[in-house]
């Protein structure tokens, strides 16, 4: 049977009728945010009753027999992580042999997720920029070594005794890798401090990339370039400039014509912050209760919203966070990319550029690092692309991703439209990854379809 709210949901309905004085986006938050705690509440009574709780999550798509562990064991962390909604795609051998939606696209209305639903996929943006920064080196329009503000002669670098020179050292391959001097931990994230940023060049709020920009041009670097490795959203900033500068193109459309287009990745397209704006086709996104609403990053917005409807300016994280798709659509990404469906993405010196470690001294040990736009894992001792597990988490307010190759021929996406707070993350990621491995492992026969062209 279909899964049914209790009758107490309604109770949404008359909350947004008495919010009628905020805003649309701030009376859609408090009546998502009511509606989703309720739904909690309602799972709530199911904790120690697995087969209970899986039954009344909605499911959609198909599950052949032999992977029919998926939606246990997907039910059973959806319920933990108290996320409404997700999907699940997964791969062999180049072929879609998976696609499940799981739980709720909308909770209030009741619209369950299906698998060709499209989500903010954060971070798993990274590997769709580096594929089309690696694509124009192919090209010779980009040079992996070369210095990044030579290439970017639109901003001009600060001069006199409070310009940073180390600025002028950072190169292409510095921004893939996060090695180019900028740590987040140190300072702060610019991607997330719109306010900041406009306000200190003196332009419109909500900061685009180039207010970003020239911002950031004025502080500091935290490290030398090429001597540590720390995580820089703002790196994959300046990398859809270049992407731009090298193109003549704005990012958007660069990335389709140079890599989701050869790919077959047509759905996928730029996000946008304000409801008004969302893809038909695209999931509502839930903040969990502890994450508290916030200042609109529009001016135009004086209540406060809910993290995932206007607490950051999705705009302006187009290359390192920007992108919405399904779970099929990414692995159309990485099959094409590493070459198991259709003509390969990339040239295999590109693959072996892409998967090998930073120059020293970063990540020098260990079987774990960071290359060019992935998370990389060797296989014991044997080398090259081939062999080796790639894979990128995403997560923002209200969601959450992850895109997985492995060595063995298998791959998998899994976006979800909530995620845990704060510290918690770390913990749900790490299960999320062990899930989807344990689940592999069930599989003793694997169908033998192929469902991408079901999912256009």
């Amino acid at each position: 049977m279909p899964f049914v709210l209790p009758e107490s949901y309604r109770v949404s309905v008359l909350c947004r009728r008495a919010v009628t004085a905020l805003s649309t986006v701030a009376a859609a938050c408090v009546g998502r945010a009511i509606a989703f705690c309720l739904l909690l509440v309602a799972g709530s009574v199911c904790a120690d009753e697995t087969q209970t709780t899986a039954a009344k999550l909605p499911m959609t798509g198909e599950a052949p027999e032999s992977m029919q562990a998926y939606d246990r064991l997907v039910a059973e962390f959806m319920h933990k992580w108290k996320l409404p909604g997700g999907q699940i795609a997964v791969a062999k051998d180049g072929r879609l042999v998976l696609v499940r939606g799981y739980g709720w696209a909308d909770v209030e209305g009741q619209k369950p997720v299906q698998p060709g639903t499209r989500f903010r996929v954060a971070s798993v943006s990274k590997p769709i920029t580096s594929a089309t920064v690696l694509r124009l080196v192919e090209q010779q329009r980009l040079d992996l070594d070369g210095r990044v503000f030579e290439a970017l002669p639109e901003f001009s670098l600060a001069k006199g005794a409070d310009a940073d020179k180390r600025l002028r050292q950072i190169t292409i391959r510095q921004l893939l890798t996060h090695t180019a001097g900028w740590d987040r931990n140190q300072s702060f994230d610019p991607m997330f401090n719109p306010f900041k940023a406009a306000k200190a060049v003196n332009a419109p709020a909500p900061a685009e990339p180039a207010t970003i920009i020239r911002f950031m041009l004025r502080q500091p670097l935290d490290f030398d370039p090429g001597a540590s490795y720390a995580y820089s959203n703002f790196g994959y900033c300046l990398l859809g400039r270049l992407v731009e500068q090298a193109t003549g193109k704005d990012y958007e459309q660069a990335v389709q014509e140079l890599v989701l287009q050869p790919c077959g990745a047509t759905r996928m397209k730029l996000g946008h912050t304000r409801l008004s704006q969302r893809a038909d086709d695209e999931t509502l996104y839930y903040a969990q209760p502890a994450e508290q609403r916030t200042r609109c990053v529009f001016p135009d917005v004086t209540e406060h919203v809910c993290w995932p409807d206007g607490g950051f300016y999705l705009e302006a994280m187009d290359a390192h966070g920007g992108w919405i798709a399904s779970a099929p659509d990414l692995l159309r990404f990485v099959t094409a990319l590493e070459g198991r469906r259709g003509e390969r993405l990339l040239q295999e010196e590109s693959l072996a550029m892409m998967t090998a470690r930073p120059a020293p001294p970063v990540s020098q040990k260990g079987a774990t690092y960071y290359g060019l736009g992935w998370q990389i894992r060797t296989q014991g001792n044997e080398p090259g692309w081939q062999r080796a597990n790639w894979w990128h988490t995403g997560s923002l307010p209200g969601t959450s991703a992850l895109l997985v190759r492995t060595g063995r021929g298998m791959s998998w996406a899994a976006l979800f439209n909530s995620r845990p707070p704060g510290d918690a993350y770390k913990a749900f990621t790490t299960e999320l990854d062990a899930l989807l491995w344990k689940a592999s492992r069930t599989v003793s026969d694997w169908p033998k379809h192929d469902l991408f062209g079901q999912f256009r």
